[in-house]
């Protein structure tokens, strides 16, 4: 218990301390024009109070990845903890807020064209095609799992395809309409009831004195059940991302730069946001820890219910909170995805916009980009869910390496501290490059190679930017 209340205590100071240190090194001014200002056209660039941005950018980056992600994360153990909080301070907020506020310096531009300006065409290529396909895959992975789940609930008419249909549909309506019609308003609401129920969680888990495990030199080992196969270092990493570091985010980010209305903004909403994330992972990994006593306890309940996170979350809040907590768990496992797959379709639309140089104002020209993307979805939609939860897990902290770089060489040549996001920058090329030789779905060599060849990849690529930068 010690552990879970110094880490909320740690990350709530990360925000004030070094989330203050960040926002200096970047200079954010609350003089200079901001693109909401200056591009205003009523539907992507639309001006917006900070503490509704915040809501939209929490509830945009968070979906249940805090959630689903920090109980799969918990069966290793309080390992969890560690990077929840040292990876939401000194890598997720430093990524959010750096490319946030990157695309606001920029006119709002989408991240494979901050990934162009600071490192080339050809980066921008791969980075357009890249961040696209992720995208469209972000979209059909939170397209399957509510679909599945409200087939279920509903009666046998309404099947699992009707409800893609459906989930489809409002896609469209999200992507194309104008950010305050639809997004603008339900958004914050949605991200105050994940908020809640997290907060709830939380009181419970004081409330009940809840056996949370402390980060103790005993407890710091692998307690997965399958440890061989599944070592601590990368796979907690990927499990756990968007309650630590997530590529995900800096693909969001853009979508609010362009309402921001204040540079000074940019700390609350983007750096904060990612806190406020870490601080639900965080909750959601003590309460799956302690709920059932220990973490054996929460590995045999995901073994017996087919490992699947829904049934924690809906078990957990529906003993703590009743039925308030079980609707509202209803709601998050429902809503929560949802809400986060029309942002990214939103999100594809913009980067193919900013590639062709088309404005957005004219909903014809939304319609003929946003439609090939919704055809690309559903074609995506027929593979296996968890093949393509896997591939996104992988593509998405790839994503959160890459960005890191554009961030990074953005920092030396504006002649400012690169350090803050140079380190994370490592961190995570590491992570990605050794996942991909020790994974099921990658070589499945031993971690031993995967060691090897994660640390030579990542001192090359190293070793290459340091060269440049003496240069």
């Amino acid at each position: 218990m010690a552990t879970f209340l110094l880490s909320i205590a740690v990350l709530i100071a990360g925000y004030f301390i070094y989330g203050a240190i960040v926002e200096r090194v970047f200079g954010a001014d609350p003089k200079r024009p901001t693109p909401a200002q200056n591009m205003s056209d009523g539907v992507d660039y639309v001006p917006m109070g900070w503490g509704k941005i915040f809501l939209i950018q929490f509830l945009n980056i968070a979906g249940l990845g805090p959630i689903f992600g920090a109980i799969m994360g918990a069966v290793y153990g309080p390992a969890a903890f560690l990077w929840i909080v040292f990876g939401s301070i000194f890598g997720g907020a430093v990524h959010d807020y750096l490319s946030g506020m990157m695309s606001v310096r920029y006119k709002g531009v989408s991240l494979p064209e901050l990934g162009g300006i600071c490192l080339g065409n050809v980066f921008r290529q791969f980075m357009r095609g890249f961040a696209v396909l992720l995208m469209i895959l972000v979209g059909a992975v939170f397209i399957a799992g509510p679909s599945k789940l409200l087939a279920g609930l509903t009666p046998d008419a309404l099947n699992y395809t009707f409800w893609c249909i459906v989930i489809f549909l409002y896609y469209i309506f999200a992507t194309m309409l104008p950010i305050d019609k639809i997004i603008g308003r339900i958004y914050p609401v949605f991200g105050f009831a994940l908020l809640f129920m997290a907060v709830g969680i939380g009181t419970m888990i004081i409330f009940h004195g809840a056996p949370v495990p402390d980060v103790i030199p005993a407890n710091l080992h692998n307690m997965h059940p399958k440890a061989d196969s599944f070592p601590l270092f990368p796979m907690l990493f990927i499990s756990i991302a968007c309650g630590a570091v997530s590529g995900f985010h800096a693909t969001q980010s853009p979508l609010m730069a362009r309402c921001l209305r204040n540079e000074k903004h940019g700390r609350r909403v983007f750096y904060g946001a990612m806190i406020a994330e870490g601080i639900v992972a965080l909750i959601w990994a003590a309460a799956a820890m302690s709920f059932f006593d220990n973490v054996g306890g929460l590995q045999k309940f995901l073994a017996d219910n087919g490992n699947n996170a829904a049934v924690v979350v809906y078990h957990i809040a529906r003993s703590w909170l009743g039925q308030v907590g079980g609707l509202l768990a209803i709601i998050g496992v429902i809503a929560a995805p949802i809400t986060s797959g029309d942002t990214a379709f939103r999100s594809a639309r913009l980067i193919v916009a900013d590639f062709l140089k088309l404005p957005q104002k004219p909903l014809l020209n939304r319609a003929w980009i946003a439609l090939p993307l919704f055809v690309a979805g559903f074609a995506i939609l027929q593979m296996n869910f968890e093949v393509l939860w896997r591939y996104f897990a992988w593509a998405n902290q790839t994503l959160a390496a890459a960005t890191l770089w554009i961030v990074t060489v953005y920092l030396v040549r504006e002649k400012k501290f690169f350090w803050i996001s140079f380190l994370p920058a490592l961190f995570m090329t590491m992570v990605v490059a050794t996942y991909i030789v020790v994974a099921p779905e990658g070589l499945r060599l031993s971690p031993t190679i995967g060691y090897i060849a994660g640390g030579c990849i990542t001192a090359t690529i190293a070793g290459c930017f340091l060269w440049r930068l003496k240069r």
